[in-house]
């Protein structure tokens, strides 16, 4: 098991600082983007993963709402196995932008080609898509091909879990004990009004200013509501070995900063 990082906050001229700042943190994964490796180069990409010694865990795909997205993302898997990454990322189509057959072929399409590469394709539940609350879940790995593993995330289950608004997200990790193929971490500290801005986007209302209160309430490790001691123990419970992404997505200054103190709350948990 190992921990890892995001660099989703480091746009292609500050990706590789990115990287060696998660060095300096003593993280010992990355998770990115087929773009952004793509926009870097992956020869030059795999060249800066060896220098930090740093393992690629996931490459993530963009929204699966079109043929050409999904075309992109299953030439990505081939890209993910020359890295030598274990999984290749998938999210949700927002609602309302494809049908469930279309939605059931591009995920069809993309687990294929992950199969003949060699990689294990993960879906990424999220707020204001197709699959966001846990039956959704439930009923997409029951309906696309037994290749497909989730990509369980922490601060995504909190508003659709058994015990919202307290921060007891445990009931996830229960549920899909056997699907769970990879860890995102990252808190939630609702601000007011979060709960109609969560059903907003669930009845597909996606309007600037509710996206942006539900994703600004995301933040670091022990900032918010969610029970990580709690989260820990449960993927103990469940015999969980897989990797662990802290995900920190909207903390653009001093990056660096933010990237140790979510090492060391998280490292102090695990002890």
């Amino acid at each position: 098991m190992g921990i890892g990082y995001t660099t989703i906050m480091y746009d292609e001229e500050s990706l590789f600082e990115g990287l060696s700042e998660f060095e300096a943190c003593r993280y010992d994964g990355v998770e990115t983007s087929l773009g952004e490796i793509d926009a870097v180069g992956q020869d030059q990409f795999s060249e800066k993963l060896e220098e930090y010694d740093l393992d690629l865990y996931c490459a993530m795909g963009e929204w699966l709402e079109s043929e050409a997205a999904a075309n992109r993302i299953a030439a990505g898997a081939e890209t993910v196995a020359e890295l030598g990454a274990p999984y290749v990322g998938i999210l949700p189509p927002h609602r309302g932008t494809t049908t469930d057959d279309e939605l059931q072929r591009y995920l069809e399409q993309v687990c294929d080609a992950a199969a003949d590469a060699g990689v294990t394709p993960v879906i990424h539940h999220h707020g204001a898509t197709a699959i966001e609350h846990p039956d959704e879940i439930e009923t997409w790995l029951d309906r696309a091909p037994d290749n497909l593993g989730l990509l369980w995330d922490t601060a995504h289950h909190y508003p659709y879990g058994e015990h919202y608004p307290d921060g007891d997200v445990t009931d996830g990790i229960e549920r899909f004990a056997d699907d769970i193929e990879y860890v995102h971490l990252k808190d939630v500290a609702p601000g007011d009004n979060f709960e109609s801005h969560v059903e907003a986007l669930t009845r597909g209302e996606r309007h600037l200013d509710t996206i942006f209160l539900y994703y600004n309430a995301f933040t670091d490790l022990g900032k918010g509501a969610i029970d990580f001691q709690g989260v820990h123990d449960a993927l103990e419970d469940i015999g969980y070995d897989g990797h662990i992404t802290i995900e920190i997505e909207n903390k653009t200054e001093d990056t660096l900063l933010h990237a140790k103190r979510n090492y060391d709350y998280w490292h102090d948990i695990v002890g």
